[in-house]
């Protein structure tokens, strides 16, 4: 069975023309607000933000070199290595080192048996120098004892020759006077000799004794030079070991196996790519809200994602102040030229398994100068 349809309505030109308005209306509307957004951002984040592509991955790589000279007998690492501080590099020939240090150490073994043998002197001197003291008291003693003996002989002389004059005495005692008179005042000339001898030798002997320590001094300075000796032949021979002063990998390995290697020769680099940090310069009129501890977000070009840090600090100059020959605007035609200053950024911890940041890497760096610009509106 058959049921006829009936026709659509026509659409009106009238109907057409509010469809097309109410589109227009809606899509400016949605414009509007766009640009409200847009307006609204920029208002509240984006007038804080400062951005430069002229920033750069670094890192304070180290050119490493022998600080002795000799042969190379080993080269422990290769190119692009990751060493940890403290690990061997190159090993250079150290057969002449060690050597010396048993040269060193002989000579140092025979200052010290030298030294030895002259605190021995002294020793003895000492000892010497007691005795011959017991030896002064002695001798002062008996010339004290013979003084007395003269001095009572010279007594016994006076009356018997006073007795021999009133016949007192017979002649043959005042002899026996005379006699114990004369014997007496040479045994004190005797004790005077001897006692200006004793003191004689003691002075000698304080003589040596004040040699001897000039001469322990001499041999403890010769000590002193040979314990140096020592060291310095200790320190060359572990030198002959060049190891890695830090974390880091391996670059620019020019160093090869029997080369000669002279002190402060670069052998290699080590790069601590795990310190690297953001070198961003940044134009004179972006730094007036710029300040350490501001927050940075780093786009790297290698990896088009976006790394976070922290501003450090601001270089005290611009680029053309330390350069090799700074601009000299005193003279001639003059043209400005907007500055820029290096800042560095110190960047956030990363997860494992992030990949590593190396120096010279280009970036893109946006700094958030909000928590500055709000401190220096208040």
């Amino acid at each position: 069975m058959n049921q006829a349809v009936s026709p659509e309505p026509p659409v009106t030109q009238a109907t057409e023309r509010v469809r097309v308005m109410t589109l227009r209306r809606a899509l400016g509307a949605a414009g509007t607000l766009a640009v409200l957004g847009v307006a609204l951002y920029v208002w509240h984040s984006g007038r804080f933000n400062e951005q430069t592509d002229d920033a750069y991955v670094r890192a304070d790589w180290a050119p490493i070199s022998a600080r002795v000279g000799g042969y190379v007998a080993q080269v422990s690492v290769a190119d692009n290595a990751v060493v940890k501080a403290g690990d061997l590099l190159v090993q250079l020939d150290d057969r002449d080192y060690r050597q010396q240090v048993r040269q060193a150490r002989a000579a140092l073994a025979a200052s010290t048996a030298s030294v030895q043998a002259q605190q021995a002197v002294l020793v003895t001197l000492a000892a010497q120098l007691e005795g011959q003291g017991q030896a002064i008291a002695r001798a002062a003693a008996e010339r004290e004892a013979g003084g007395a003996e003269a001095r009572r002989a010279e007594l016994d002389w006076q009356r018997y020759r006073q007795l021999i004059g009133m016949n007192a005495v017979s002649a043959q005692r005042a002899e026996r006077a005379s006699t114990t008179r004369t014997q007496a005042q040479a045994t004190l000339k005797g004790a005077d000799a001897g006692w200006a001898m004793q003191r004689a030798r003691h002075q000698v002997l304080a003589s040596q004794q004040r040699e001897a320590r000039a001469e322990l001094v001499r041999r403890e300075a010769e000590l002193e030079q040979a314990e140096a000796a020592l060291a310095l032949a200790e320190n060359a021979l572990a030198d002959t070991q060049v190891r890695a002063p830090f974390d880091g990998v391996v670059g620019q390995r020019k160093v090869r196996v029997q080369q000669y290697v002279s002190p402060g020769l670069p052998l290699l680099a080590v790069v601590p790519v795990e310190q690297a940090y953001v070198v961003a310069n940044f134009k004179e009129t972006q730094l007036e809200h710029m300040r350490p501890g501001q927050r940075a977000t780093l786009e790297v070009d290698t990896f088009g994602r976006h790394w976070q840090g922290t501003v450090d600090s601001v270089s005290p100059g611009s680029g053309a102040v330390f350069a090799l020959l700074p601009p000299d605007n005193a003279t001639g035609n003059f043209t400005k030229i907007v500055q820029r200053f290096a800042v560095r950024i110190h960047l956030d911890p990363v997860e494992p398994g992030t990949p590593r940041l190396l120096p010279g890497m280009s970036v893109i760096a946006t700094i958030d100068t909000r928590t500055a610009q709000v401190r220096d509106e208040h």
